[in-house]
């Protein structure tokens, strides 16, 4: 039996043609066939190059004296790799030792071989908040880099894992993870199958007794030392190498800033560096400097460590002292930047000059490095340890001086942000006026992003300089800059799922707004935050936070703050009813969405406010069919349509239409359903909105079923396995017999 036939009752009409389907109020159906041939002519993207990650610092052209770790690093990987288990293997050394330049150096020699799915990377040191790492945006990380869509990440942290594990389960990965402080933040990256790699400062017995295998990575003696720094001075005396060698505690990272320092110094000879290293004539004159250093060098803080760090501190102040004088300020700049990497648009926005020429000699002497980045600007960091002497030499800058350097960044970042929100978001309804220097202004040449998509990756490649920056300006009592820039980064929080940020910016932000009593802002913080809790899952914290904007809405002037918070209540309201086991129960629940849905239509209706109105009115048809109120469902769906064709509100067209199947599915019009739902597809396909053709795929697949249309589900299944395919999701693996 096939009951999608056509039917000629009504008199609107929908038109199928190779580009779109279109459908409102009582249509006339065309056949089944010619939908299943239809769904079968739906364009997908092509699929993304078949090409494994491969991430992570690259290798040193020049590495010796490390035998023994490699030998035993390969070891390890080797027998870990050989066993049906995933292996763990930490390798452990103070900081600047050379444990992630042992880690590329193994990977390049052998280890890749074992792993021909790919190598992920992480340095856990940007994704640390408080000591805690956020574990979900690292594993958002690791499924962009396997392929997964944007649109198929999940927002939270369960659902982010089970996918991982789902995508890599069959894929023999190496997982390279720097900078870790505790077991389980080891234990939730490693991949189903293959290696996890972990550096740290300091043994974790826990670790261990999981059966991870242990390489400890010590400074180099006198003889492995010498032979390094002959191997990169080869005329050097054995004796002054063995003293510069001393002098450095054998460690790799102050022997390669000295030498890289001597080498752009051709008239200075290896003695100059001794003598400069013995007299000690580069000091700060901060005696916590060389405390501090030391103590960021390992975990253990002991008498070896101690030694080490202030060696290392001793030619760092060599090599900063040597340099010209606007890297020497550039050097110092990057002291006081808050967050962990920084572009030559950043550094000329602080006031830096001769940016590129700093730079360029702030990477031959090894103090700088650049980093991996998905948008196009150049980033670069301080090595750990160097970024920690770069901090406290910048304690000794006079306050004003520093004072003045934070506030050109918060700048920067607050315009920035502004500017990639609008690109990202389009015309949405913000408290803050536009910024006041154009785009083009922020950039030293060029501009820093064009377009929807450019914008979203640059916002996403600065995701930590702007925590940093928003905590900064906190410090500063900065307010309106921190609820500036939480404002705008909605556009990435939201559309990249970076949930936790977004609630830790967002309390932040609340308190700006207290500070400044504006109530209107603090409505809309409180928003933002309870619809990160919400994403979460966390209905009872997101709900606490909209009762204390409600509590604010007397003092706020504009509607439409009014409208985001019924707006927010609502979608609770739908949500817990759609946990509810009592029919009734779950009616009652959508009922009170739909009145909370009302209060929101009316408020951008007194704007008014064209999108809000569209988007209020596709919620307040979601709450109707939920109470299976299909009929009055369909009349409010066909004005919020008019009404976003009128004003190019084309992106809602997808949602809108997919509701209406619903609802023709809810009263039995299993035609009408299957058009309206085709019109989704389409619609999302020529949108490029996946989530929602995905969404559209399924449904068809269910009204399919119940409609016993075979051609037609067989159609849509093999689409949806297509798209799902394209975006990343691999199909689980077969059963074996």
């Amino acid at each position: 039996m096939n009951g999608l036939g056509t039917d000629g009752g009504g008199s609107t009409h929908n038109t199928v043609s190779s580009t779109h389907t279109t459908v409102s109020g009582d249509a006339v159906i065309v056949g089944p066939l010619v939908m299943a041939q239809h769904i079968e002519g739906i364009q997908l993207p092509p699929d993304p190059p078949d090409v494994p990650p491969s991430q992570g610092p690259m290798p040193s052209r020049v590495f010796v004296n490390r035998t023994k770790e490699l030998a035993d690093l390969r070891d390890a990987a080797l027998s870990l790799a050989a066993g049906p288990e995933p292996g763990v293997v930490l390798v452990v050394g103070v900081g600047g030792v050379g444990k992630t330049q042992l880690v590329a150096q193994a990977v390049r020699r052998e280890l890749h071989r074992l792993f021909p799915d790919g190598q992920l990377y992480v340095d856990l040191a940007d994704h640390r908040r408080d000591g805690a790492v956020d574990i979900a945006a690292v594993l958002g990380e690791f499924l962009r880099a396997l392929r997964v869509h944007k649109d198929y990440v999940p927002g939270g942290l369960a659902e982010r894992t089970a996918l991982f594990r789902s995508v890599a389960a069959t894929l023999r990965l190496l997982v390279k993870v720097d900078n870790v402080q505790h077991a389980p933040e080891v234990r939730a990256l490693v991949p189903p199958q293959g290696l996890l790699l972990a550096t740290g400062r300091r043994v974790l017995p826990s670790l261990l007794m999981d059966g991870a295998v242990l390489i400890d990575v010590a400074p180099l003696d006198g003889a492995a030392g010498t032979e390094l720094v002959r191997r990169w001075h080869a005329d050097a005396d054995e004796g002054t190498a063995a003293d510069v060698v001393r002098l450095c505690a054998g460690h790799p990272l102050a022997l390669r800033a000295a030498l890289e320092w001597l080498a752009a110094r051709p008239q200075l000879t290896l003695d100059d560096v001794v003598r400069d290293l013995t007299a000690g004539r580069y000091g700060t004159g901060d005696d916590g400097v060389r405390e501090a250093t030391g103590m960021a060098m390992g975990a253990g803080g002991g008498a070896e460590e101690g030694g080490v760090g202030e060696a290392v501190d001793t030619v760092l102040d060599s090599v900063v002292a040597g340099v010209s004088g606007h890297t020497r300020h550039l050097y110092d700049l990057l002291g006081v930047l808050p967050g962990t990497t920084a572009t030559a648009d950043l550094l000329t926005a602080t006031g830096a000059t001769q940016v590129d020429e700093g730079l360029g000699e702030l990477l031959s002497c090894r103090l700088a490095v650049l980093v991996e980045s998905s948008d196009r600007p150049r980033r670069y960091r301080l090595h750990d340890v160097v970024r920690a002497h770069a901090r406290l030499r910048a304690r000794a800058l006079p306050e004003e001086r520093r004072r003045a350097v934070l506030r050109r960044v918060v700048d920067f970042y607050a315009d920035a942000a502004a500017h990639g929100d609008a690109l990202v978001l389009g015309d949405r309804f913000r408290i803050q006026p536009p910024p006041v220097r154009p785009l083009s202004e922020l950039a030293a040449r060029g501009t820093l992003f064009t377009g929807r998509p450019d914008a979203l990756e640059w916002l996403d490649a600065e995701r930590v300089n702007f925590r940093a920056a928003v905590r900064a300006a906190a410090d500063e009592g900065w307010y309106e800059d921190v609820w500036r820039l939480c404002e705008s980064l909605w556009a990435l929080y939201h559309s990249r799922k970076h949930l936790a940020d977004c609630v830790e910016s967002g309390l932040l932000a609340i308190e700006a707004a207290q500070h400044e009593a504006r109530p209107d802002v603090e409505i809309r913080m409180r928003n933002q935050v309870a619809r990160a809790a919400y994403e979460l899952g966390d209905l009872d914290r997101a709900e606490v936070q909209l009762d204390a904007a409600a509590d604010l809405l007397g003092l706020a002037g504009d509607p439409r703050l009014s409208g985001v918070v019924q707006e927010s209540r609502g979608l609770i309201a739908l949500a817990r009813g759609r946990s509810e086991e009592s029919p009734g129960a779950a009616r009652e629940r959508a009922e009170e969405a739909r009145e909370l849905f009302e209060r929101a239509l009316a408020a951008n209706r007194a704007v008014p406010d064209p999108h809000g109105i569209v988007v209020q009115s596709y919620n307040v048809a979601q709450a109707l069919v939920a109470g299976e109120r299909w009929a009055d469902a369909l009349g409010v769906l066909d004005e919020a349509a008019e009404t976003a064709r009128t004003t190019g509100d084309e992106p809602m067209l997808p949602r809108i239409d997919l509701v209406r199947a619903q609802a023709f599915a809810g009263l039995g019009s299993l035609d009408r359903a299957v058009a309206a739902a085709g019109a989704a597809a389409d619609a999302a396909a020529g949108l490029k909105q996946f989530a929602k053709l995905d969404q559209a795929l399924e449904l068809l697949t269910a009204l399919a079923d119940r409609a016993e249309d075979r051609p037609l589900r067989a159609a849509c299944e093999a689409k949806l396995a297509a798209l799902r395919r394209t975006m990343g999701l691999r199909p689980p693996a077969a059963p074996t017999a």
